[in-house]
């Protein structure tokens, strides 16, 4: 079976590197008209390389803003959004240290971005996917999202479960109405510079411990990642709902 998104719309959030870039680019090769953002252009100018990639730089922690790209998408389109990809997310730059002295801030900063932001778009997309019938979102969260984090950063564990969470909720709320929701939990991949630090952190010996515990014994890639949302967003995932699939080599 051959998988095409010809005349499909797709919107990817944190577009421009890793996940997101990847994500958009197998969208946009395998037909389908997307639409990306992040919080700078820098990283959508080399993402939309492709003539069917439409980039806007925006900060998702503007609920108003993330609303108003999804209600400007489905202007330009004349419908609803087709897939709705919530990949927007990491750890804000923040390096891991005891409770007691995170700060408000440093907390609230990583649910705007990894929870807030998914919710914000849902809640904008869906009345449209409601209206035509049907649409697929796939939220990205994490192994953290099921386990310690590896990170050690409390808010991005949190945000992560959080993210299951939200999947597994919507899932069952709109199931009714042909959306299905559904996760893909990558383990370690290194896409960015968070992921070179944690990486480096390690050390050889907690590298090599790490890729012991992978039954595949190497790290992915964000093409695996960009595999699994079209898995959810194909009509072979037609009937797969409120489902995480941990893309992580076995664990």
């Amino acid at each position: 079976m051959e998988i095409r998104f010809d005349g499909k719309t797709v919107a990817v959030t944190g577009a421009g590197h890793g996940f997101g870039r990847a994500i958009a680019q197998t969208f946009a090769g395998l037909g389908a008209r997307v639409f990306a953002t992040d919080i700078a252009d820098g990283g959508l100018t080399d993402t939309a390389v492709r003539a069917n990639i439409t980039a806007h730089a925006m900060d998702l922690r503007d609920r108003v803003a993330a609303a108003g790209w999804i209600a400007d998408i489905e202007q330009t389109i004349g419908g609803a959004i087709d897939i709705l990809v919530n990949n927007a997310g990491g750890v804000a730059g923040q390096d891991p240290v005891a409770l007691e002295d995170v700060s408000d801030q440093a907390w609230d900063v990583i649910f705007d971005i990894n929870v807030n932001a998914a919710f914000t778009l849902c809640r904008a997309a869906v009345p449209g996917m409601k209206r035509a019938g049907g649409g697929r979102i796939i939220n990205i969260s994490s192994s953290a999202g099921l386990q310690p984090s590896l990170t050690g950063i409390q808010a991005y564990c949190s945000t992560k479960h959080a993210v299951v969470g939200l999947t597994r909720q919507l899932a069952h709320e709109l199931g009714r109405f042909n959306i299905t929701v559904n996760s893909v939990a990558p383990g370690l991949v290194r896409t960015n510079a968070a992921t070179e630090r944690q990486w480096d952190s390690y050390g050889a010996e907690g590298q090599a411990a790490l890729l012991e515990r992978i039954a595949m014994k190497r790290l992915g890639a964000a093409e695996d990642i960009a595999n699994a949302v079209v898995f959810f967003a194909s009509d072979l995932a037609g009937f797969v709902n409120g489902q995480v699939l941990q893309v992580d080599g076995g664990r």
